[in-house]
């Protein structure tokens, strides 16, 4: 079942902190603040999707999508034990959800793509153009879900000093659809904290459905059937450049929603 989200500390702060980096595009001290990207590497770019053993899955590809994950039409989210869900909206459609957990979160967004065509590596270098931009640090490294961005991004912090705080952003592309994470708090400083938010992402169900959609529109989502939530506040913030590079356009802060076990 689900119900309102109670107000607490970390993963309260953890929540706002995620959506203030996706929403606008915070980060010291990390385990992986020695890690460089070798800009000599190839870059997968315009290249058919790489094959997804261990997930994320397209519908057709599991039996009982619904089975330990929650339904939000676009996205079948892993059901994980104390997190907090919350989904976010662009004018009246439901196009993104985070899952806090503890003082980490992943945003999951999905979108369509071409037939065979990859754009993880098009879009990395179009995310990691809007941060430098900003005055940010960009390392493409090869991680548990493949090749990824860690993101040191110049934001304000809540007492309005200037900030940095890293991110992850991390891709995988299925067919005819494109699956982004965003992972925020512990999870993208602390390896061991990252885990469960991998496994969440890689065990992500997506439906693109059948219907005509051009190359890189969102996925619309929608609420579960059971659930019962409250929205805690709006925030709007204006963005700049590529949808991918950690927003999604105008945002509002979306209702909350906390699965109960």
């Amino acid at each position: 079942m689900f119900g309102r989200r109670k107000k607490s500390g970390s993963a309260e702060d953890t929540a706002g902190e995620a959506e203030q980096v996706v929403d606008g595009i915070d980060a010291e001290d990390t385990d992986y603040a020695d890690d460089t990207a070798d800009t000599d590497a190839p870059r997968r770019v315009n290249l058919p999707p790489a094959p997804r053993p261990d997930g994320p899955w397209d519908i057709s590809e599991v039996s009982e999508a619904g089975e330990g994950r929650v339904d939000l039409g676009g996205l079948f989210v892993p059901g994980v034990e104390g997190m907090e869900l919350r989904v976010e909206v662009a004018g009246d459609a439901i196009v993104a959800a985070t899952v806090v957990l503890r003082d980490s979160a992943v945003q999951l967004q999905a979108f369509a793509a071409p037939k065979n065509e990859g754009i993880w590596g098009e879009v990395r270098e179009e995310i990691a153009s809007g941060i430098t931009q900003q005055g940010g640090i960009i390392d493409e490294v090869e991680g548990p879900l493949g090749w990824e961005l860690r993101a040191q991004v110049p934001v304000q912090l809540p007492d309005g000093t200037n900030g940095v705080q890293l991110v992850r952003f991390v891709g995988v592309d299925g067919p005819r659809w494109f699956l982004r994470g965003v992972i925020s708090g512990q999870g993208a400083v602390q390896p061991q904290a990252a885990g469960l938010l991998e496994q969440i992402f890689q065990d992500t169900v997506v439906v693109r459905g059948e219907g005509p959609m051009a190359p890189r529109d969102p996925i619309v989502l929608k609420l579960p059937d059971d659930a019962q939530m409250m929205p805690d506040g709006v925030q709007q913030e204006e963005q700049e450049g590529s949808r991918f590079s950690g927003g999604m356009g105008q945002l509002q802060r979306g209702p909350e929603i906390t699965e109960v076990r």
